[in-house]
């Protein structure tokens, strides 16, 4: 599943803006936010609503990867976390530029497509 275009320009993402980075509910980000607190430590407002930071959003597409994409369980994908972050990360990274470069061919595929006018 392709992220959302991620340009961390800003300090803080609210919850609702972490999930529609990363294509899920905000329930779930919540969720992977307690379930994964070793790795995730947003700041809270007055108001008490989670500010994730950018390597925060980082994280929560590495747990993404690993949960949603590879299938493993929590505890895998923490145990994976703790001991090999840099290669989480790694291949997080090139499989996000794969699918950026897989979406700009087709793009560029559907454009070059000319349809029959007879048909």
């Amino acid at each position: 599943m392709p992220y959302k275009e991620f340009i961390p320009e800003k300090l803080f993402y609210s919850i609702g803006e972490a999930a529609e980075i990363l294509g899920e509910s905000t329930s779930l980000v919540r969720f992977w936010s307690d379930r994964f607190a070793d790795f995730i430590k947003p700041a809270r407002n007055n108001k008490g609503n989670r500010k994730f930071t950018p390597k925060d959003i980082e994280t929560l597409k590495l747990i993404h990867y690993l949960v949603k994409d590879r299938g493993m369980t929590l505890d895998g994908a923490a145990e994976r976390l703790k001991n090999n972050r840099d290669g989480v990360d790694r291949k997080v990274q090139v499989i996000e530029k794969l699918k950026d470069i897989r979406e700009e061919l087709l793009s560029i595929s559907r454009s070059l497509h000319v349809e029959d006018p007879q048909s």
